[in-house]
């Protein structure tokens, strides 16, 4: 399970990333990354909802109100041209932290 600062810290990247798959609403996002993560990043609708809408006003995402089968309206999320350029910095961020701890973790076998 990750820790509460490391699962706030990585929820923008990760939703620009799931919503590369394709649109979708908010607790499938949570469901995706949840599947994605075998379970060990578990987001709740009270910490998502205040960074979609941060990121819809930021312009990287856009949303709409649609009706569900079930008949309930639900609001879908997709990424817009910010989006897409936000990711690409994000994955150069993540992947510099992740070759930065790869080396160190290597320099020091008893870690593994």
């Amino acid at each position: 399970m990750l820790t509460k600062e490391l699962a706030a810290a990585s929820t923008v990247p990760l939703v620009l990333s799931v919503l590369t798959e394709g649109e979708n609403y908010g607790y499938a996002l949570i469901q995706r990354v949840r599947e994605l993560s075998g379970g060990k990043i578990e987001w709740t609708e009270g910490m998502l909802y205040p960074v979609l809408h941060w990121m819809e006003k930021e312009a990287m995402i856009e949303s709409e109100w649609r009706a569900a089968e079930t008949g309930r309206k639900r609001k879908y999320y997709r990424l817009r041209k910010e989006g897409r350029k936000a990711l690409q910095e994000e994955k150069l961020r993540w992947l510099t932290v992740h070759e930065t701890m790869a080396k160190l973790w290597k320099q020091t076998p008893h870690l593994t």
